[in-house]
C-alpha cells in the first residue's frame, strides 16, 4: 500500500505554491476507506472521537487505549482500500494526561499509536510541549503541534473561546509556533484563531499549516468526518460547512426499514432463503407448513 509519508507532507507549502493540504477526522475502516476514495492527503484518528462517537461531552474523556483501537481499525480499512492514489498519513491524537507528566510516558504512547497504525502523532500546546515534542521525535516518531484553541485546555481556556485576538497574544502563538518548529514538528494545527493571525503564523514557518476556525490562509483545512458529512447535528461551529446530509438520509432510511419490518413488507420472497420442494413437502409431515 502506497501511503502519503511525512516528508512529502511537511514540504506542501500552500504559500510557496504547493497544493492546500486536506486533512479529514476518521475514526474507523469505513471512514478511512472513503477519505481514501475522496483523495484526501491525511487522517487524523483525533480525540473529538470522545464527542462524536463516544458520546462524551469533551474531549478529556478519552484515552489511550481508545485512539490506538480507531487507530487500528482506520489502518485496517486503509489496508484494504481499492482506492487509487497513495492512502493518506494517518496521524495519531495523544489525548489528554498521555504527555503531560513525563517525556518517558509521552513516547510510550506515541510508540503505542505507532503500532497501531500512525504515522506520525498530534499534540497541543506551546513552548511548555517542547521537551517532550523532542523526546518523540528522539524517538523517530514525527510530531504534529496543535496551537490556538487547543481543547485539552478547555478548562484552563474558560470555554472554547478564539484565541490569539490581542496583539501580544499573536505574536506569542506565532513565536510558539516557530519554537515548535525549530523542535522539529512536521506541521501545525491552528484552530479556532482570527484570519490575519493564522497567515502571521503561515508566513512565519516552513512547514504546512492546518487550519480549523483559522481562516482561507493556512496551508491547509482539517474538518471533522461527522461535520463534514451531516452525521453530528448537536453542533455547528461557525467553521464547519455540511457537504452532505447523512444524518437525515440514515434517519429516512432507518424509518423505512422499520415501516416495511412493522408492515411485513421486509424481508420479501426474494430476499429470503428456500428449501426444495421435495424438502420442503416432507417437513410438513412435521407440521412446518409448506410453501405455497
Amino acid at each position: 500500500m502506497r501511503t502519503q509519508t511525512v516528508p512529502a507532507i511537511r514540504a506542501r507549502k500552500a504559500s510557496e505554491g504547493g497544493d492546500p493540504l486536506v486533512m479529514v477526522t476518521a475514526y474507523d475502516a469505513p471512514g478511512a476507506r472513503q477519505a481514501h476514495a475522496a483523495g484526501v492527503d491525511m487522517i487524523l484518528v483525533g480525540d473529538s472521537l470522545a464527542m462524536v462517537v463516544l458520546g462524551y461531552d469533551d474531549t478529556l474523556q478519552v484515552t489511550v487505549d481508545d485512539i490506538a483501537h480507531h487507530t487500528a481499525a482506520v489502518h485496517r480499512g486503509l489496508r484494504a482500500s481499492s482506492a487509487e492514489g497513495p492512502a493518506p498519513l494517518v496521524v495519531g491524537d495523544l489525548p489528554w494526561m498521555s504527555y503531560h507528566t513525563s517525556p518517558d510516558e509521552a513516547v510510550r504512547n506515541a510508540a503505542t499509536l505507532i503500532r497501531a497504525g500512525a504515522q506520525a502523532v498530534k499534540l497541543e500546546g506551546g513552548r511548555k510541549r517542547l521537551p517532550v515534542v523532542e523526546a518523540i521525535i528522539d524517538a523517530e516518531i514525527p510530531v504534529m503541534a496543535h496551537l490556538g484553541l487547543t481543547p485539552q485546555s478547555v478548562h484552563a481556556m474558560g470555554g472554547f473561546k478564539v484565541q490569539g485576538r490581542k496583539h501580544d497574544a499573536a505574536l506569542a502563538l506565532r513565536d510558539e509556533a516557530k519554537a515548535l518548529v525549530a523542535a522539529g514538528c512536521f506541521a501545525v494545527v491552528l484552530e479556532g484563531v482570527p484570519d490575519e493571525v493564522a497567515r502571521l503564523v503561515t508566513a512565519a514557518v516552513d512547514v504546512p499549516t492546518i487550519g480549523i476556525g483559522a481562516g482561507r490562509d493556512t496551508d491547509g483545512q482539517v474538518l471533522v468526518y461527522h461535520d463534514v458529512l451531516g452525521i453530528e447535528d448537536r453542533m455547528a461551529p461557525k467553521f464547519v460547512r455540511r457537504y452532505a446530509d447523512v444524518g437525515a438520509a440514515s434517519v429516512e432510511g432507518l424509518r423505512a426499514f422499520a415501516s416495511d419490518v412493522r408492515a411485513r413488507r421486509f424481508p420479501s420472497d426474494a430476499e429470503s432463503y428456500h428449501l426444495s420442494a421435495d424438502v420442503s413437502e416432507s417437513l410438513s409431515l412435521y407440521g412446518a407448513p409448506v410453501a405455497g
